[in-house]
């Protein structure tokens, strides 16, 4: 394989940050080619650098970091990557990020606070980015935050397809963990054959991060089998205790599906313990193995981003080709 592809005068190279390197090692294989060849190191007080070993002058370059913890270094380091690509005289440069950063913080609920995705979106165009592809975006107006194209890519095909294989979708119903969801929910359920639709109806106390209260279902979901759908799972509890409650409310068994597995601590425990038959989730973000457990199932994303990519390289229709939902 080559390092990058040629079409016409356009070269296309793909860079990946040190966060999640499987997964660009894939997304390449995907493509045929090799990744760019990359130094990047660490100098002892933190400080992060960065180089390139082969030339990118008028290169359609794609960097595809994924923003796993810690986070700040992993975004500096996509960063520092985007603004040597600027200054190598890289024709366009695509921010490929798959799990967003900060993605939760997307609006002020009171005052005095931080929009972080936005702030995350102007350093992207600062550096030097072009264009921002992401995996289903925690808010869809994240992608209104950046001043350029934005390929909002959606992983529900890979999810249902996979979710079509493990349940009767004659007997089914796909609920929303909390009422914001729904649509989202709805869309599952036309994928699924017309499931039945329901909802958790939840508290949340913004003052406390990452806790909140499951009080009741609100649709069918006695004697069904229920899949539960949602962007994330970050510590579990908010998944954790959707389970429960729709267990207790009748629910035959529950499958729980979602794009980003964050997992952060104490999630493993929380998810292999609710009594949730499976638990669904993309790569990505690295899961390692301290983070896995025996109902865990991680589906790939790199033939999705590939196929991104080189549509977006070929100036084809990344909306037509993800059927309308990006």
């Amino acid at each position: 394989m080559s390092g990058i592809i040629v079409h016409g005068e356009k070269r296309l190279v793909l860079a990946s940050g040190r966060a999640h390197h499987k997964l660009a090692e894939q997304v390449a294989g995907e493509l045929g080619i090799d990744l760019l060849p990359t130094t990047a190191y660490d100098f002892a007080n933190g400080e992060i650098y960065v180089r390139f070993n082969e030339s990118v002058r008028g290169a359609d370059a794609f960097v595809l970091q994924s923003h796993t913890n810690p986070i700040n270094d992993w975004l500096m380091e996509q960063l520092i990557m985007v603004d040597a690509l600027k200054r190598a005289s890289a024709k366009r440069i695509t921010v490929v990020a798959p799990f967003y950063p900060y993605a939760r913080q997307d609006k002020k609920h009171r005052g005095r606070e931080p929009i972080s995705a936005r702030l995350v979106a102007d350093l992207f165009k600062t550096a030097g980015a072009d264009r921002l592809m992401s995996v289903d975006l925690h808010a869809a107006q994240t992608q209104g935050f950046f001043d350029g194209p934005v390929d909002h890519l959606w992983a529900m095909p890979i999810l249902t397809d996979y979710v079509r294989t493990r349940v009767d979708c004659s007997n089914l119903t796909v609920v929303s963990p909390d009422a914001g969801r729904i649509r989202v929910a709805e869309q599952w359920a036309a994928k699924l054959g017309g499931a039945k639709l329901a909802f958790v109806h939840k508290t949340r106390d913004i003052k406390r991060p990452n806790q909140t209260v499951a009080n009741r279902v609100v649709g069918d979901v006695e004697g069904r089998t229920a899949v539960l759908v949602d962007d994330m799972i970050d510590t579990g509890g908010t998944i954790a205790e959707a389970v429960r409650v729709v267990m207790a409310s009748g629910a035959k068994d529950v499958i729980v599906a979602a794009t980003h597995g964050v997992l952060s601590d104490p999630a493993q425990r929380r998810l292999s313990e609710c009594g949730a038959r499976e638990v669904i989730v993309t790569d990505t973000l690295p899961i390692s193995a301290e983070k896995r457990f025996d109902a865990l199932t991680v589906l790939p994303i790199a033939p999705l981003l590939a196929r991104a990519i080189r549509e977006v390289f070929d100036d084809g229709s990344v909306t037509s080709l993800f059927d309308g939902a990006s």
